[in-house]
């Protein structure tokens, strides 16, 4: 074997005998100097170890020109205006087939390149040409050339070589000429990749949606001014809307652009989805079709999934002998009061801009008393939703689930939620106040020591509707039985079958109560929220959550009442 041969199988293959430090060792040294001082990572570049077939061909190469050229670095990029063109979650992928690409093509060109023991008088292997190797993305959007140098007497680059790897490879779209005819006479041409081609991503279409002018849920906000005084009157959950007046605009979806990969061939683009249209009663779409509106005046609720125009009953004046009782299905403003002895029911809400006196008010949703309710233990006040009244005097209330007002007087109070009763002077005296979650008061009881009770946990409102389901079904039974010893007849016989219905469908409420409330139970039961919170609380208070009762003894000021480790405790400053 000549000295030439030896020293090129010397440098390819690292001889330890050797003292002489070859050229490829001293380069991967430096580049390792490199990566010490600058120790970001490049995620765009391909790394190969130093032991790699095109490492194995650069240094053959290297030795048989006789001069140095620079180290092979490999980086997926693009063209100088826009370097990065692959995502961060794309760059490891195609690193990764490129690796895969550069192994087997550079390991079989080393076979060939690499000179034969018995072939001493070849100072090389087998001449090869130079040749490009294309790597194409997954997405067949990017293509890149590699160029391998040629071995021994082989031919350099040249344009057919070029276009024979365009060819086999089906490059046909987006690549780029000039680079492509300057690269046989590159200075850099080889151990590089050249970004050749690149095709055109599809584009896909917008999704349309919708753009709401009107709140789909109720938004309950009483905001006190500097004096901690709240306007119940501007507490507006009704949502106003005229006829013609827009209630949503449609954004309309956009169609897809297709694009093109480097094979010439046509990428399909998604077209944007056109949104479920919320048209409900009393509304339509405009002839454009690019907003819905209103068919008649009213007021806009989102229900299910769709915008509604309801009509609200407007009471000019009191509700008194010149109405008579108000039973609508929709929501209910009275501009005055609601006099003693009647009756306002709405399965909406309803709104009082005056006083409730002794009578029965039932809300469907949310009730707003706006000047109080006076009731003389007489006022029956519910709602299905909360209620916000300035005061609450001598009644029985049921909130299925918040409460606010200024004071609770001598009231007899259910509440699903949580009772606050802080602006202006805050005060509960007097009566029986249950919530599920927590009361909060500037001034619980009176300085007179007005008995007042207080009750925290489980569900007041469902639990009391039980009692009154339990009560139908025994009043029914009993009915029955009086029933069954009537004398036969036609009457007997539709008076059983109408009362053992009712009594069926009564027990099946009954029943579906039951599972109702255990569940609530045991989701409230995963976040204690139980407490009691004051400002001030006099003696002759009396609260109670589950079993453990707490008579209030001595006035005590900024005084939370919670349970802690099964006991109830008082916390007070």
């Amino acid at each position: 074997m000549t000295a030439k041969k030896k020293l090129s199988l010397s440098r390819l293959f690292r001889s330890n005998s050797d003292d002489e430090e070859d050229e490829i060792e001293n380069e991967l040294e430096s580049q390792e100097e490199v990566k010490e001082e600058v120790p970001q990572i490049d995620l765009c570049q391909l790394q190969l170890p130093p032991e790699h077939a095109l490492h194995k061909l650069w240094g053959l190469h290297m030795e048989e020109q006789g001069n140095r050229m620079s180290f092979p670095v490999l980086r997926l990029e693009g063209p100088p205006e826009q370097r990065n063109i692959l995502s961060e979650d794309d760059i490891g992928r195609e690193l990764s087939r490129l690796d895969s690409l550069i192994s087997s093509t550079a390991s079989e060109r080393l076979v060939y390149a690499i000179p034969k023991e018995q072939d001493e008088d070849d100072d090389f292997g087998t001449d090869l040409d130079a040749q490009a190797v294309v790597f194409v993305t997954g997405d067949q959007l990017n293509a890149w050339m590699l160029v391998y140098p040629p071995v021994g007497e082989g031919a350099e680059l040249s344009k057919s070589i070029i276009d024979k790897a365009l060819e086999d490879n089906n490059i046909k779209y987006g690549l780029d000429e000039d680079l492509i005819k300057g690269l046989p006479e590159n200075q850099e041409k080889y151990f590089k990749l050249h970004f050749i081609a690149r095709g055109e991503a599809p584009v896909h279409g917008t999704n349309g949606k919708i753009v709401d002018l009107f709140s789909r849920t109720a938004k309950h906000e009483l905001i006190a001014d500097e004096f901690d005084r709240v306007d119940y009157a501007s507490l507006n959950i009704v949502q106003n809307v005229d006829k013609g007046e827009v209630i949503c605009q449609i954004i309309h979806p956009t169609l897809g652009k297709p694009g093109r990969n480097v094979m010439n061939i046509e990428i399909a683009a998604r077209d944007g989805k056109m949104p479920a249209i919320p048209k409900g009663t009393n509304t339509e779409l405009s002839e454009d079709g690019n907003t819905l509106i209103a068919t008649r005046a009213g007021h806009v609720e989102f229900v299910g999934s769709r915008f509604l125009v309801k009509a609200a009953l407007d009471i000019n004046g009191n509700v008194d002998f010149s109405t008579g009782n108000i039973n609508f299905l929709g929501d209910v403003h009275v501009h005055g009061d609601v006099r003693s002895g009647f009756i306002v029911k709405a399965t909406g809400s309803i709104t009082v801009d005056g006083v409730v006196e002794a009578s029965v008010i039932e809300a469907g949703h949310d009730l707003i008393v706006a000047q109080g309710v006076t009731g003389n233990k007489q006022a029956f006040i519910r709602a299905n939703r909360s209620i916000y009244a300035k005061y609450l005097e001598n009644s029985r209330v049921y909130a299925r689930e918040h409460l606010q007002s200024d004071s609770l007087i001598n009231c007899d109070v259910y509440s699903d939620g949580v009772i606050q009763v802080k602006s202006a002077q805050g005060v509960i005296a007097g009566g029986k106040i249950r919530a599920t979650r927590e009361i909060s008061a500037n001034i619980i009881g009176s300085r007179s020591g007005a008995a007042t009770s207080l009750y925290l946990g489980g569900l007041p409102c469902e639990e009391y509707e039980r009692k009154i389901l339990l009560k139908e079904i025994d009043d029914m039974e009993l009915k029955l039985d009086k029933i069954e010893r009537q004398p036969e007849g036609p009457a007997k016989a539709a008076h059983l079958s109408k009362t053992r219905l009712k009594i069926s469908v009564n027990r099946m409420k009954l029943e579906q109560f039951d599972k109702d409330i255990k569940e609530l139970k045991e989701k409230l039961q995963k976040e204690d929220l139980r407490r009691l919170m004051c400002g001030i609380a006099y003696p002759g208070i009396e609260v109670t959550i589950e079993d453990q009762v707490l008579h209030v003894e001595h006035e005590s000021r900024k005084c939370t009442v919670l349970l802690s480790e099964g006991e109830i405790c008082l916390l007070s400053s």
